[in-house]
């Protein structure tokens, strides 16, 4: 990817609903306009649809988001079937986006349109420990854990990205996973790293009573710690949002917090669907990403309009 191909005016973190209604928007202003991420991850890919406005009997989900890609195609819009690792802000006031190849990608303006975690790992001592030991945030909670023993869990990108961050700050880092689903760039780093890797594995349990002492894989074997990280899927938009300083709903800490124009705290910086709360309802999303497309792409025209100047 040459230096061109790498500055877009508007980038779309999400291809569900609400990442493909914004860029439909944005990419109709003759803007240049890159959506990242994998429609087959959206949690409409394999819905069933009966109670959207004007479309009668029931819609896969696949046939929606399939078309929708198809539309912003049509439009110039540019999709990158990649998961973002970091996100921050250049003096110059374009954003840098890290994906998982380590290539980075600039805009003017971003959407965060990448739903919600809803991934658990379900074993007895998670929800009991959460707070204790038990994060589900490597970039919030990882500097608790220096010099101890952490475990991450997880196959993808954010698990990947997650226990080499790690290394940066605990003692010794475990990584467990049934097989990994990411980019051989990051496959790499992991496996020529100094983590201790536990390939095909899985977390049957997490141990202790007041705070985590460890894990029980599937095959009986213990491993002693003191956090283990849950990260299942890519990088959340809340874990993004937070390395930001991108302000979250007051009282649930769960959702970002916009105005009618989509925007947030952080200028440039625009969100939309269910990172933005309930109902989670495709119609709410498209409709929330119809003006972080429109408002998006006005901020970008701005900024990049100033420093033609």
């Amino acid at each position: 990817m040459d230096e061109e191909n790498r500055q877009y005016d508007v980038v779309i973190l999400g291809s569900g609903p609400g990442g493909l209604q914004a860029a439909l928007h944005a990419a109709r202003t003759n803007l240049r306009v890159a959506v990242l991420g994998r429609v087959k991850k959206s949690s409409l890919y394999k819905a069933h649809i009966e109670n959207y406005c004007c479309m009668e009997g029931v819609v896969t989900g696949e046939e929606i988001l399939e078309q929708g890609r198809r539309q912003a195609e049509k439009f110039g819009a540019v999709f990158l079937e990649e998961d973002v690792l970091s996100l921050n802000k250049h003096d110059d006031g374009r954003f840098m986006v890290k994906l998982e190849s380590g290539q980075e990608v600039s805009a003017w303006s971003i959407i965060l349109a990448m739903g919600i975690s809803r991934n658990r790992l379900n074993v007895p001592g998670e929800k009991e420990l959460l707070g204790k030991g038990v994060s589900y945030c490597v970039e919030c909670d990882g500097n608790f854990f220096r010099n101890q023993v952490v475990v991450v869990v997880g196959n993808e990108s954010a698990a990947c990205s997650g226990a080499l961050h790690m290394l940066l700050l605990a003692r010794e880092v475990h990584f467990v996973y049934t097989e990994l689903s990411v980019n051989e760039n990051l496959r790499y780093q992991v496996e020529s790293s100094d983590i201790v890797r536990h390939p095909g594995r899985k977390v049957k349990s997490i141990i202790g009573s007041q705070e985590v002492v460890g894990v029980e894989l599937d095959d009986g074997e213990r491993i002693e710690a003191s956090g283990i990280f849950i990260e299942l899927g890519a990088k959340g938009a809340l874990e993004l949002a937070g390395a930001m300083g991108i302000a979250l709903d007051p009282e649930s800490m769960k959702y970002i917090t916009t105005n009618k124009k989509q925007e947030t705290n952080v200028p440039g910086v625009y969100a939309a669907g269910d990172i933005c709360g309930p109902p989670w309802q495709m119609a709410k999303a498209v409709g929330e990403g119809c003006v972080a497309g429109l408002e998006a792409s006005k901020y970008a025209k701005r900024q990049g309009d100033k420093k033609k100047i």
